[in-house]
């Protein structure tokens, strides 16, 4: 609350203030005080006129809003390795869920270089970290810009309990597995997430998954799936995906869903249908970025029905990245497939979806947004970047899928239901002060596929825990994130499940 006295560390004036709850905007004053918002006032009710600040700031009739919570990240080293996350505070997101895709830096202790797609966030033994704890602890003695929360991911268990990878974990091994589950969610990882999809856990039978959710439900964690199949088989996907939740009986996300492959254009009505009739009877969420192409490792083309493909990153052929690869492969005087052997290891982005379905899952009210960006990429997709400005502008001024009040909402208090993030994705007294400033006008992305790494337009100003990190179109320097444990986070919350 505002101080005794009547002042505050900050007062936003003249803003139009978007709660992030989906409910009609309106015109009024924003308090800061330390890291929390301290009062807000309407100025049809006469705002905040008894309040002083320390700093005022007239926003002239510019959205004020919760931060961006992106829900679906690889940045599990990016906060440790470039701490400013200027990727993302620049486009507005002030928390980043990590862990994603099966795929974590903890807890996982080895000496040889991780298997795909766990080197696209870190290709060297020596940054993965045995304890989760630590792992968090470490956020604590050097914090990124952004509030960070972490997930355990399968993959990464299975890699550090598993001589080989290309089965079923024996009981010996699940129960390895799922002691160093449990320690981290002790230490405080908010959940499980899996990468079905992928070689360390293609293997892995659905049964195996259930056993290890089994130990989420006395922590409130939940499960996030990169699912098995995204494209011809994704009904089958959605039925393992509802069933580890049912009799894991956990919460369960799906991660960046989509209809891979020319095969499947139109099908996200079906599986829409499907989420919606299981989402009414079991805990369940998904998250979508609003793009028509994909990224991972570039070894996946061969089950992408893709249009086009662009090298990403290569380790042999630096020099391919930002190509496409129908151009790699005629410089080398090779078929597509042996030239993704030749430029193996890699990434791509891979276009493989169709505009409609993406403008439907997005479209569907219980989407929230999540970037998927990979942010050690040498050339990465411009969802790493543009996420979340191209939600407000491209889709939502632009394309009128929703109002700017629906688009905020899918970024702020839907993601912190669904994760359980207590007292934030929301403007109310007493929440703490994570804010973005914005033109609804002209907010915009500007990253492109060609020219991946530029900064949103029209992001005004950032605010971290009661900070400024981003205004004005630079960083601050400031780094006043924090690292959010599940002890400090409420039940993740779905409406609809009986």
């Amino acid at each position: 609350m505002a101080r005794a006295n009547g002042t505050a560390d900050i007062v936003f004036r003249n803003a139009r203030l978007v709660d992030g709850t989906g409910g009609p905007s309106c015109l009024g004053d924003l308090a800061l005080e330390d890291d929390r918002i301290s009062a807000i006032g309407d100025t049809a009710q006469g705002g905040l006129a008894q309040i002083r600040g320390t700093r005022e700031i007239d926003l002239a009739g510019k959205v004020l809003s919760p931060g961006f919570i992106d829900v679906h990240t690889h940045d599990d080293r990016a906060v440790l390795a470039d701490p400013l996350m200027t990727c993302k505070v620049s486009q507005g997101v002030t928390t980043v869920v990590t862990g994603n895709c099966g795929v974590s830096l903890a807890p996982l202790d080895i000496a040889f270089r991780p298997p795909s797609p766990m080197d696209l966030i870190c290709e060297d033994p020596k940054g993965f970290f045995a304890d989760f704890g630590d792992y968090l602890d470490t956020l604590d003695r050097d914090p990124p810009a952004t509030n960070a929360l972490a997930q355990v991911g399968h993959g990464s268990l299975r890699v550090g309990a598993m001589e080989r990878l290309d089965r079923a974990a024996s009981g010996a091994e699940i129960k390895v597995m799922r002691a160093r589950l449990e320690a981290a969610l002790e230490a405080g990882a908010i959940g499980l997430s899996t990468g079905l999809f992928y070689p360390p856990a293609a293997a892995a039978p659905t049964e195996e998954v259930i056993e290890l959710a089994k130990a989420l439900a006395g922590f409130h964690g939940l499960h996030s799936t990169h699912m098995r199949d995204e494209s011809d088989h994704i009904a089958d996907s959605l039925e393992e995906t509802f069933r580890i939740g049912r009799e894991a009986q956990v919460p369960v996300v799906i991660s960046h869903h989509k209809c891979a492959g020319m095969d499947n254009y139109g099908r996200s009505g079906e599986t829409l249908g499907l989420i919606e009739a299981a989402r009414l009877k079991q805990p369940l969420g998904l998250d979508v970025y609003p793009y028509v192409a994909s990224s991972t490792m570039l070894a996946s083309v061969r089950g992408m029905q893709a249009s086009r493909v662009m090298v990403a990153w290569s380790k042999p052929h630096p020099e391919a990245a930002g190509r496409d690869l129908a151009e790699v492969a005629e410089d080398m005087g090779l078929s597509q497939e042996q030239a993704v052997e030749a430029l193996t290891p890699a990434g791509g982005i891979f276009f493989s979806m169709d505009e409609e379905d993406v403008r439907r899952i997005l479209s569907y009210p219980h989407s929230m947004i999540g970037s998927d960006g990979l942010p050690h990429d040498v050339h990465p997709h411009p969802r790493l970047w543009g996420t979340f400005p191209r939600v407000l502008g491209h889709y939502g001024r632009e394309a009128g899928l929703f109002p700017l009040e629906e688009a905020v909402r899918k970024m702020t208090s839907l993601s912190a239901a669904r994760f359980g993030i207590k007292d934030r994705g929301i403007l109310r007294e007493g929440a703490y002060a994570d804010l973005v400033i914005f033109d609804p006008d002209t907010v915009e992305d500007a990253a492109t596929f060609d020219n991946p790494k530029q900064p949103a337009i029209g992001i005004e100003m950032v605010v971290v825990n009661g900070r400024t990190v981003w205004q004005d179109g630079q960083h601050s320097g400031a780094r006043p994130g924090r690292a959010l444990r599940r002890q400090d986070l409420d039940a993740p919350r779905f409406e609809g499940a009986a």
